[in-house]
């Protein structure tokens, strides 16, 4: 038998050494210094040898691996194969729900924004995980989905219900489709939740109520971080995360262009904001406050993270605009309705705000971003809303459509 001191001092040879315990167990030392403990027996059905491997050491102490071995050697008195019975439970583990989600996750994760993953981590980790993780797949019924949506509308959070079913969905196809499940018990859910009622974000379009909103923005007096953030949002019209995530290094103020990465975009495509002149005076004026950091807007805490991501719309509260009238989304409605009415051509207009071309076609045709159309009119939008702001008779002259 061996003890602890023999394995502790066991030293690497020039080829691989056992060091022999008792009822098929030993250690396998190998020329890189590693130990492994080992368990040969005959299998029940065949007689035929086999090893199953009891862990290393020092992870496993001596101790740890006799009991390892005595767990097996009951199991072949029971006339059960430890290897087969560990394989099948290999083979188990990786078919439960949690596995194959985290897989299809992996997967997805290069096509998805960081924000969208992140909630589609928070919708696994925590509303679907802690009651069918652990579960096969291809046990989980229609009924037993049903019951965990149904707690999460009982918190009243019907839209996350229809959003955790959405995602469950796409686990369940993908199961399917790698043939470790044999169908979508979603499907059978159609009509079983509370329908959610659509709400459009809060945004002003009027245009001399969008007066009203930007002369109220210059009489913030928070800092010049959400200050210049809440200034250049109705210029950008990007999203808010967008924005709060903005990055010195992707800023050309001399090109006056600001290059988003395609990493941090909704639909995984590199976006390109031409910057107006306004937009250009105003990071001029924050970058000697915010330089030392990579963000262009880090939060107040600490310098190594972006802004808050209700920093914006908490300064649209403190200026008199509450939740019901506008949002830091707003700003990107603004610009689409006020543009569309000035007569910018759509394409322009929707390739600004970074919306995905659904007619593959047009998608390849528009890749070419209208850049000069659209430097034209950031400049000219960002005039306009100083005309507005100002409160200037004179309105700009409607852009000319083809």
């Amino acid at each position: 038998m061996l003890t602890p001191s023999a394995v502790q001092n066991a030293k690497p040879k020039d080829k691989p050494y056992k060091l022999t315990d008792e009822r098929g167990m030993y250690l396998l030392v190998n020329p890189d210094g590693a130990r492994w403990w080992r368990f040969d027996y005959r299998r029940p059905e065949s007689g035929k040898r086999n090893t199953l491997s009891l862990g290393t050491y020092p992870d496993v102490s001596l101790k740890q691996a006799r009991e390892r071995r005595e767990e097996a050697r009951t199991l072949l008195a029971d006339g059960i194969d430890p290897g087969a019975k560990r394989q099948a439970e290999k083979v188990a583990a990786a078919d439960t729900f949690a596995a194959i989600a985290e897989e299809w996750l992996t997967k997805q994760a290069p096509r998805m924004a960081p924000a969208t993953l992140e909630k589609a981590r928070w919708t696994f980790d925590d509303l679907v995980f802690p009651w069918i993780g652990n579960r096969p797949v291809e046990r989980i019924d229609a009924p037993e989905m049903l019951k965990l949506l149904r707690r999460i509308e009982e918190r009243g959070a019907h839209e996350t219900a229809h959003r955790t079913k959405q995602r469950c969905a796409q686990v369940f196809r993908y199961a399917i489709a790698t043939g470790r499940a044999s169908n979508d018990p979603t499907i059978a859910l159609r009509g079983t939740l509370t329908p959610v009622k659509v709400q459009h974000r809060a945004a002003i379009t009027d245009p001399a109520k969008v007066g009203e909103l930007l002369r109220a923005i210059e009489t913030y007096t928070g800092g010049i971080v959400v200050r210049s953030a809440l200034k250049l949002a109705p210029l950008l019209f990007v999203r808010p995360g967008e924005l709060r995530k903005a990055e010195w290094k992707e800023i050309d103020l001399d090109a006056a262009v600001w290059r988003i990465p395609a990493g941090k975009m909704k639909m995984r495509e590199e976006h390109v904001v031409p910057l107006c002149s306004q937009a250009v005076a105003i990071l001029r004026e924050l970058h000697p406050f915010t330089a030392r950091s990579s963000y262009v807007f880090p939060g107040e805490r600490s310098a190594s993270r972006s802004m808050s991501e209700a920093a914006v719309n908490a300064a649209l509260r403190r200026i008199g605009f509450d939740k019901d009238t506008m949002s830091g989304h707003g700003f990107r409605a603004m610009a689409s309705s006020r543009l569309n009415e000035l007569g910018w051509p759509p394409d322009v207009i929707e390739r600004q705000l970074a919306h995905a071309e659904r007619n593959a076609v047009r998608a390849a045709y528009n890749r070419a971003q209208y850049m000069a159309e659209r430097t034209k009119m950031m400049q000219a939008w960002a005039d306009y809303l100083d005309v507005l702001r100002t409160g200037s008779n004179v309105v700009p002259i409607k852009r000319k459509t083809n």
